[in-house]
């Protein structure tokens, strides 16, 4: 099974009782939750799940979670598909895959409606008092713009960093050509403090004239 969970719909408070329900479907396999790494600080530290980064963009999750959840199942690497969210927006892909002959299970709070309960093949309900949903997926109007540099930071490195990484030391340059950004207009000041302080998402080498920055698995 492949247990896939919309991290900005269910909290990790629920992490242990996802696992449990998916357990009674089959052998959960595959464990990822998807959502905005930065924003699910304790999603990311769950043991056992695998943090997708799925960047701040307007529905940038569901898409996310929608495109891997096919590339599993049509690519063979799961049986059964979990899809834990009580988003109608997963509606069609469920019915999609069951149509295709897969068995799609989802788990969901009670105000999950039916049309998307009907979608799966079955359909198991978290107690009410156990689901809380997340702060909006929107982010507060003071934070809008670090959240922004975040992304651009992220894609940076993802693109011209490699698997060897990017030079800190570039970092400036680079920003500002790009996206005209400088650290001065932002709380940390440095890079590498700004880099520190999202030290879920960069793993950063020891001060030097040649230290490099990676992205950890959270923002891949």
């Amino acid at each position: 099974m492949a247990l896939l969970v919309d991290g900005e719909n269910l909290t990790q408070d629920l992490a242990g009782k996802i696992i449990q329900a998916a357990l009674a479907e089959g052998e959960v396999v595959i464990r990822r939750v998807y959502g905005d790494a930065g924003r699910l600080p304790k999603w990311n530290a769950a043991p056992g799940f695998k943090m997708m980064h799925s960047g701040s963009g307007k529905n940038a999750t569901d898409l996310l979670l929608t495109v891997e959840a096919m590339a599993l199942m049509l690519g063979r690497q799961a049986d059964v598909l979990c899809i834990a969210a009580s988003d109608g927006d997963y509606t069609h892909l469920a019915t999609y895959l069951r149509e295709a002959g897969f068995r799609v299970v989802g788990l969901g709070e009670s105000k999950a409606s039916e049309r998307l309960r009907k979608s799966f093949t079955r359909f198991r309900e978290l107690a009410v008092s156990d689901v809380a949903k997340v702060a909006s997926p929107t982010p507060p109007k003071p934070d809008s713009a670090a959240k922004s540099v975040l992304d651009k930071v992220i894609a940076l490195i993802r693109d011209e960093g490699g698997n060897d990484g990017f030079s800190i030391v570039k970092l400036s340059g680079r920003m500002h050509a790009l996206h005209q950004t400088k650290i001065s207009t932002l709380p940390e000041k440095t890079w590498r403090n700004f880099l520190k302080s999202h030290e879920q998402l960069f793993e950063c080498e020891p001060k030097g004239q040649d230290s490099k920055v990676r992205l950890r698995n959270a923002a891949r």
